[in-house]
C-alpha cells in the first residue's frame, strides 16, 4: 500500500531543474570571473594588441574592451562580496591595460613628447648601467647641459651627481646601477658628475664597466671658470683668501700655482691625454659652455647626434632670461611651466685685477692651443 502510494507521487517539476541549472551558471560564471581577475584567462601568447582611437592624457588603449570588462567584474564581484577593492586598486589594474605611444604617434607630435618613453605605469623597465656620461668639467655648464637633455623622451638621468667613478668607486657596480632610473627599450641611461674629467683613475674605471661608453665634457674659457670655480667656493666660504694670492706660488714672479684645483682643471688637454689611453676620440663629445648659452639648440642638436638621437630639442624649448643672463627652459621634463636653474647658477663674480686676469690667459693659452688640435674644434678663447 505505502508503495503504491510512493509509485504515484508526480515526478520531480521541471522548474526545480531550472533554478538549480541557474544556480549552477551563476556559480561557474562568478568562478570564471574571478579567474580573470588573477588575469589567468589571457592566451600565454596573445595576438599584437590593436590600439583603438581612444586615448587619454596622450595614452592609447590597449584593448578598450577589455577595460571595459574589468571594470564590469569589479562591479559584479566587488557587489556580491568576491572581490572587494579600493578605487586606488581599481585605477591601478586598469592602468595595465594602457601602453605607450608608438614611435610614430609621438613623431607626428599627436602626443606631446613627454610622454614618449617616459611612463612605465607598473614599473615597466629596468635599471641599466649609463651608456652616456657627462664627464666634465665643473663650472662648465655640465648642470645646463643635463637638465636641457632630459627634455628629450629618450634620454633617462639621475638628477644628483652619483660619484661613482670617483668617491664610491668601492661600493661596486650593483650599487651605483641601483641609483640609476629605469628605462624602456631604445632609451639611454645618463648620470654626470664634472670631477671625472680630472679623477686619474675614471676613465680606466669606466673603461672596465663598458669601453663602449659615450663621453661628454662641457669645457669653457678656462680663466673664467677658474673665476666663477672661485665665487662659489667663496659663496660657501666668505673668509677664504683673494683669487689673486691663490692664483699665484709668488706673486712677485709671477709664477702660477697649478696645485690649485681652479686653476688645474683648466689645463684641459692634460686631462684629455689620460682619457686617450682608454677612449678614441669619436667617443668623446666637446661641448662648448659658451654657446651652450649663445646658441642652446646648436649644442644640443650635435649631443643629440652624437648619442644616436632625434633632433627633438630644438631652438622652441628655450627662452632667453635677462636677468640670469641665460636660457632657460620654456617646459621642463614633467612640467608645463617654464624652469630656471637654481640661484646658484649665474652667480656676480668678483672684480679681479685685469693684469691677474692677463697672467692667466698666458698661461693657458699654449694649452689650449694643444686642446683645439687634439679635439679639432677652435673654442675661441685666445681672441
Amino acid at each position: 500500500m505505502a508503495f503504491s502510494r510512493i509509485s504515484k507521487l508526480d515526478p520531480p517539476s521541471r522548474g526545480i531543474f531550472r533554478k538549480a541549472a541557474v544556480m549552477l551558471c551563476s556559480l561557474l560564471t562568478s568562478l570564471l570571473l574571478v579567474h580573470c581577475l588573477a588575469d589567468r584567462c589571457i592566451p600565454t601568447s596573445p595576438p599584437p594588441a590593436k590600439a583603438s582611437s581612444s586615448r587619454a592624457g596622450g595614452l592609447v588603449l590597449r584593448d578598450s574592451g577589455s577595460v571595459r570588462t574589468k571594470r564590469l567584474v569589479y562591479e559584479w564581484t566587488s557587489g556580491s562580496g568576491l572581490v572587494r577593492r579600493s578605487s586606488r586598486d581599481e585605477r591601478a589594474r586598469l592602468e595595465d591595460s594602457l601602453i605607450l605611444p608608438p614611435p610614430d604617434l609621438v613623431s607626428s607630435r599627436k602626443v606631446s613628447p613627454r610622454f614618449a618613453g617616459k611612463l612605465s605605469p607598473l614599473g615597466e623597465g629596468s635599471k641599466k648601467l649609463p651608456q652616456a656620461l657627462i664627464i666634465g668639467v665643473k663650472k662648465g655648464g655640465t648642470r645646463a647641459l643635463l637638465e636641457f637633455l632630459r627634455v628629450h623622451p629618450d634620454i633617462r638621468a639621475v638628477g644628483a651627481e652619483p660619484h661613482f667613478f670617483d668617491r664610491n668607486y668601492d661600493n661596486g657596480l650593483e650599487w651605483y646601477r641601483d641609483l640609476m632610473p629605469k628605462t624602456l627599450e631604445g632609451q639611454i641611461t645618463m648620470e654626470k658628475t664634472p670631477s671625472y674629467f680630472v679623477t686619474r683613475e675614471a676613465p680606466a674605471r669606466i673603461s672596465a664597466m663598458s669601453r663602449d661608453t659615450k663621453l661628454i665634457v662641457v669645457v669653457r674659457d678656462p680663466v673664467t671658470r677658474a673665476i666663477s670655480d672661485y665665487t662659489q667656493t667663496l659663496s660657501k666660504k666668505p673668509d677664504i683668501p683673494s683669487f689673486e694670492s691663490l692664483t699665484f706660488k709668488n706673486r712677485t714672479t709671477g709664477l702660477i700655482d697649478t696645485s690649485w684645483s681652479a686653476i688645474q682643471i683648466g689645463i684641459y688637454a692634460k686631462h684629455l691625454d689620460n682619457w686617450l689611453q682608454y677612449f678614441p676620440m669619436d667617443q668623446i663629445l666637446f661641448v662648448s659652455g659658451e654657446r651652450l648659452i649663445s646658441d642652446p639648440a646648436g649644442e644640443l642638436g650635435r649631443v643629440q647626434d652624437f648619442l644616436g638621437l632625434k633632433r627633438i630639442i630644438t631652438d622652441k624649448h628655450f627662452y632667453f632670461n635677462q636677468t640670469k643672463g641665460f636660457p632657460c627652459l620654456k617646459k621642463a621634463e614633467g612640467s608645463s611651466k617654464p624652469h630656471c636653474l637654481g640661484k646658484t647658477k649665474g652667480r656676480t663674480h668678483p672684480n679681479i685685477d685685469p693684469e691677474v686676469v692677463q697672467r692667466l690667459r698666458d698661461f693657458y693659452r699654449p694649452f689650449n692651443m694643444k686642446f683645439y688640435q687634439m679635439t679639432g674644434r677652435i673654442f675661441g678663447w685666445d681672441d
